[in-house]
């Protein structure tokens, strides 16, 4: 069975087609396609409050493109989502009911909360063992979702309004990084070793810059050292030098930063990279909504 996973981020739209397939009794997916669009909605909404009407026709377009290429796939089902720039926005309501009548695609603008249990429904803890704890770190554009997995469960989870486009705006509060910092410290004290698993699209492009492919995991001084090196350069030169995309080659650097934040305060000296986010974690939720579909042929 094919699925379809459409995530409306902050920075960039993506449409991630994925074949699931049973393999001695357990379901193997395999990404086939990635589209990525770097429409930026959170540019606008996080300066002005809402998405322009040029925005809007660009985002359109795009999500008539994803539609029809869903329909020519043939998929079992789709999912779409929308995350921090539309929730903040004001006109994010009217412009679900406009993709729906224009396109023929449901979007569902979720909370934060939703999010991070989205994206933490990979399952990453099971290639990893269950006896050492984990924080899901998982950096968008428009927001930072945290899940912290230990003794094979969820203890606490939390959605911060610190992102990379936000943070380019400078419209990322002390108190917002204050509030990051005290939860960190409340709900990882005692809890040792803590390492980290990152998601989003910058923290896999600097795991594959880094080209470590054996170890799946970043140390501390690694990333640190990655962001002072990417911080030497000037925008141009990160998109010359490292053949970077112009829309990541600015956003690359705030996110390293959060990593780093995050890391430091709640004393993680590992990061794991395995290169999932909230596209391939809808997926995993149409997959348990269609598994009796799959196991029954």
């Amino acid at each position: 069975m094919v699925f379809a996973a459409i995530d409306i981020g902050s920075n960039a739209i993506r449409l991630l087609f994925c074949r699931v397939y049973m393999v001695d009794g357990k379901p193997h997916f395999n990404k086939e396609e990635l589209i990525r669009m770097p429409i930026r909605l959170g540019e606008d909404v996080f300066l002005q409050g809402k998405i322009p009407e040029p925005k809007i026709e660009r985002l359109v377009s795009a999500m008539r493109g994803f539609s029809e290429l869903i329909k020519a796939y043939g998929v079992e089902a789709y999912k779409a989502v929308a995350t921090s720039a539309m929730r903040d926005a004001k006109n994010g309501s009217e412009i679900i009911e406009r993709l729906k009548k224009e396109t023929g695609l449901a979007v569902e603008i979720i909370d934060g909360k939703n999010e991070a249990a989205l994206v933490f429904s990979n399952h990453i803890e099971e290639l990893l063992n269950p006896k050492h704890a984990y924080l899901y770190i998982d950096v968008g554009g428009g927001s930072t979702e945290l899940t912290l997995y230990f003794n094979n469960k969820v203890i606490a989870s939390r959605s911060f309004n610190i992102g990379t486009v936000r943070m380019l705006l400078d419209k990322v509060s002390k108190e917002e990084w204050d509030e990051l910092k005290v939860w960190l410290k409340l709900n990882t004290t005692g809890i040792h070793p803590l390492s980290g698993i990152g998601s989003g699209g910058n923290i896999n492009k600097i795991f594959k810059m880094s080209g470590k492919k054996e170890t799946k995991h970043l140390s501390y001084e690694k990333l640190k050292g990655f962001y002072e090196m990417l911080c030497s350069y000037t925008y141009q030169e990160r998109i010359e030098r490292f053949d970077l995309k112009p829309d990541r080659a600015d956003v690359i650097i705030p996110a390293a930063k959060i990593f780093l934040t995050v890391m430091k305060h709640a004393d993680i000296e590992k990061v794991f990279v395995p290169q999932v986010g909230l596209s391939d974690g809808l997926v995993h939720q149409l997959y348990e909504n269609n598994a009796h579909k799959l196991k029954s042929k």
